[in-house]
């Protein structure tokens, strides 16, 4: 699945040939060229393959590359190990993982009992879809001004004020972006992944170009650059626990000892225990 496309091998290497620079794959005094990147006699060369054996790679008409060629290719278009995780996994789909089974939709109390009590960071139950099935006060108030709280990707792409709340937008909507590419590689067929990347591809012209890079990321820890509309820009640790035998995960936001980050937080703390008070 890939907007209406069930070429995604072919897909993703014409991607990325076209944004590996010659230089990149070592040829050092390539002349200058029209199109980006790569030709696919170049990938063929590199990778020890015809290039008609490529090309019908590309076109989606040869269907069962051997675990050498992939690893050359992965080599050749100088795929990180999430890239080239996803690499085989479009080449040979039956090997493919089953998605996790049990309850997707819904947080047991015990979880979200463990949501209510973090009272002093900002917290989430994430779906393996990247639904925000459960968050706590403070998550919402650190996210001020956002619409669409409830889904990561259509946050980062459908909210007005997304471009101020992100310092770096591009980088955050591109890792995002990669990440849901990644899971939607784990079940293609998933009618919400399906109807969540048409609905960004028809709302979005920025999801239709970043979607095309064909990059991959699986989720993990990382650090969070926000704008706050009134405690200005923070950084924080986005520190994630899966959930066992759900495909949840549990995920908080801690800021650095002594930081900016902290004493907003605790700006934020206090205002969501006053007005829980005043309520």
């Amino acid at each position: 699945m890939d907007n209406g496309s069930h070429n995604l091998l072919g897909d993703f290497l014409r991607a990325r040939r076209e944004s590996t620079s010659p230089a990149q794959a070592g040829f050092l005094h390539a002349p200058s060229r029209r199109t980006p990147g790569l030709r696919r006699e170049e990938v063929a060369m590199l990778a020890g393959v015809s290039n008609s054996y490529y090309i019908r790679l590309e076109q989606g008409r040869e269907r069962n590359p051997s675990a050498q060629v992939l690893s050359a290719l992965a080599r050749v278009l100088r795929l990180d190990p999430d890239a080239t995780e996803y690499l085989y996994s479009l080449a040979h789909p039956w090997a493919r993982p089953q998605p996790e089974t049990g309850v997707m939709d819904q947080v047991s109390p015990s979880l979200l009992r463990l949501v209510d009590l973090s009272r002093h960071a900002p917290a989430l139950v994430l779906g393996r879809r990247f639904e925000v099935l459960a968050h706590n006060p403070l998550l919402e108030a650190l996210y001020e001004g956002m619409t669409n709280i409830d889904h990561c990707v259509r946050m980062i792409y459908l909210s007005p004020v997304a471009v101020d709340f992100y310092p770096d937008w591009e980088k955050a909507a591109r890792a995002k972006t990669a990440q849901l590419r990644t899971a939607v590689a784990a079940d293609p067929d998933d009618p919400y992944l399906c109807g969540l990347v048409a609905e960004l591809t028809a709302e979005s012209a920025e999801f239709r170009r970043i979607w095309a890079l064909h990059e991959v990321q699986a989720r993990g820890n990382e650090i969070k650059e926000l704008r706050h509309p009134r405690l200005g820009d923070l950084s924080l640790s986005w520190e994630v626990l899966s959930v066992s035998g759900t495909g949840q995960k549990f995920v908080t936001l801690a800021a650095e000892p002594g930081s900016h980050s902290e004493w907003a937080l605790r700006q934020l703390a206090e205002s969501v225990g006053a007005s829980a008070a005043r309520g």
